[in-house]
């Protein structure tokens, strides 16, 4: 045997050894960085807003009374003392007492308060829901297809949406109470989100009009993906950040809109107790019935101030500029 075969034999058995040393030392380099405490932890976008918004004491603060008063009204069956519709004729137009568990009072027919409005934030929320879903879906869908196709699509989808906000609100909602009907909170719900999905679709807009600009959405064009996957898949999911800050807002916007249209008679109608209904009701004796106009109007800036409230929390935690350190 030459000295050369000699020389292979060694490097094929030493090769292993090698090997395994190799192995064996960077199993101990992980364990030396894990017991350190030194590796890395991979977070996402969204942890970094969640740690954001939980720093923001003021917005976690208003959601947990959000959550408390939403889901009163949620479950107003179960937690409301009385039905909405019972009455007691010893406490007729009775003011707050403990007598009866009328925390809030009795109307002039004996029906407890606290129980009216526990059912009213329940309507009100109930449209609330519905309108933040149609608007958020309708604007979204419409600043997409204008900001990705651009050119005629945006010319006709942006000027008929600047049809819309030149249109008063107010009118609006009043025309379309008396064509679509009133009483039913499904028809007061899309009445309501008729006008709101118009600032939504311009804010999609501009985002997808600097997001269809990037490298991977060139990329993805490249690899043959279909304007839909584009949409949906590559940019949707970039520009989530001011949709959810949208359709936390505009829940507090459509609860105010739904009291409005209810206080005046074009909302919610009875035997559906509704907050802004209730305030109607109890305006004509509100000078020695306080609690009746009180507690519903009370509810209703609760809630509008709590969600906007979360809502600057929300945009302060989406916001991409920040560079606080979770």
């Amino acid at each position: 045997m030459t000295d050369h075969s000699l020389e292979q034999d060694r490097t094929l058995a030493a090769a292993p050894v090698a090997g395994g040393a190799a192995a064996v030392g960077a199993t101990g380099a992980e364990e030396l960085v894990y017991e350190s405490g030194l590796e890395v932890e991979v977070r996402s976008q969204w942890t970094y807003a969640r740690r954001r918004f939980m720093r923001h004491r003021l917005a976690v603060g208003s959601l947990i009374i959000l959550i408390i008063i939403l889901g009163a009204g949620l479950l107003a069956p179960w937690v409301a003392p009385y039905s909405f519709e019972g009455y007691d004729v010893n406490h007729l137009e009775a003011a707050p007492t403990l007598s009866g568990f009328h925390i809030f009072g009795t109307d002039l027919l004996g029906r407890d308060y606290l129980s009216r409005v526990l059912y009213g934030i329940r309507t009100s929320e109930r449209v609330a829901f519905i309108v933040m879903v149609l608007a958020t879906m309708v604007g979204t869908a419409v600043g997409m297809v204008a900001g990705y196709y651009s050119r005629w699509a945006d010319n006709l989808l942006m000027r008929f949406t600047d049809l819309i906000l030149t249109l008063p609100a107010l009118a609006v909602l009043l025309v379309a109470a008396g064509l679509i009907g009133k009483g039913n909170q499904y028809r007061v719900a899309i009445i309501l989100s008729l006008p709101l999905w118009t600032a939504l679709a311009r804010i999609v807009r501009g985002q997808f009009l600097s997001l269809r600009e990037k490298e991977y959405v060139d990329a993805a064009k490249a690899a043959g993906a279909g304007d839909l996957r584009i949409m949906f898949r590559h940019m949707l999911p970039n520009s989530m950040g001011p949709i959810v800050v949208f359709a936390t807002l505009t829940l507090g916007v459509a609860i105010l809109l739904e009291a409005y249209l209810s206080f005046l008679g074009f909302g919610v109608q009875p035997p559906t107790p509704a907050l802004g209904k209730l305030i109607a009701d109890g305006q004509d004796v509100s000078s020695h019935d306080w609690w009746l106009v009180t507690f519903p109007g009370l509810t209703i800036v609760l809630i509008v101030l709590c969600i906007n409230f979360v809502g600057d929390g929300l945009r302060d935690a989406l916001d991409p500029t920040q560079r606080v350190r979770a």
